[in-house]
């Protein structure tokens, strides 16, 4: 949607099916469609690897899809983003997060970093901008609550989530998978400038 916003036709390939896609939709297998055609490509190789949850007693093994779609990418010579979360192996990356462009819910600001990889790269990112309001809202795993409370306080309803990501298309599960357009609006503006140049 932040893409859309900044003035790219979109178009989302994912290998799984994702009803709620507000655009032009292929599923297919992301590391054998075509790259051809488009402008800018935009990657967020699954992140259960490198996310906090990784080393749970009970995790799964997942495989480092970052570093081949890294591979892929810059082999096609275009211009590109890389997104994932804080612990990927990322390279020359910047962090976006929620409060930096005053996004969440009530009292509850948007903590949500995420790493992002540009080519070409961009000269500037908005700094977190925490603790303007005195709650943090999360949005991970289906639910979300503040993982700093001190008392045993409500979750977040799939609404309240909603607001605070600026998403009003998606459940409560597809949330958690998502990132602000917020963050891709702004990306995707600055890389309309370097296009233009």
């Amino acid at each position: 949607m932040g893409y859309h916003r900044a003035g790219f036709e979109v178009v989302g390939v994912d290998i799984k099916t994702q009803a709620h896609y507000p655009f032009e939709f292929h599923q297919a297998d992301a590391m054998t469609h075509p790259l051809e055609g488009f402008d800018v490509i935009h990657a967020s190789p699954p992140c259960q690897r490198f996310c906090d949850l990784h080393g749970m007693y009970n995790a799964k093994e997942h495989p480092d899809l970052l570093a081949p779609t890294r591979e892929r990418l810059k082999a096609s010579g275009m211009p590109y983003v890389i997104e994932n979360v804080e612990g990927a192996p990322m390279q020359d990356f910047f962090v976006l997060c929620g409060s930096a462009f005053g996004l969440g819910f009530e009292d509850a600001e948007l903590r949500r970093h995420r790493l992002f990889e540009v080519h070409p790269a961009l000269t500037f990112a908005p700094p977190c901008a925490h603790g303007q309001r005195p709650r943090v809202i999360g949005v991970y795993g289906g639910h979300g609550r503040d993982r700093r409370r001190r008392a045993n306080t409500k979750n977040f309803s799939t609404d309240a989530r909603r607001e605070a990501m600026g998403i009003d298309w998606m459940t409560g599960a597809e949330l958690s998978q998502a990132i602000p357009p917020a963050y891709t609006e702004y990306i995707g503006r600055e890389l309309m400038k370097a296009l233009a140049a």
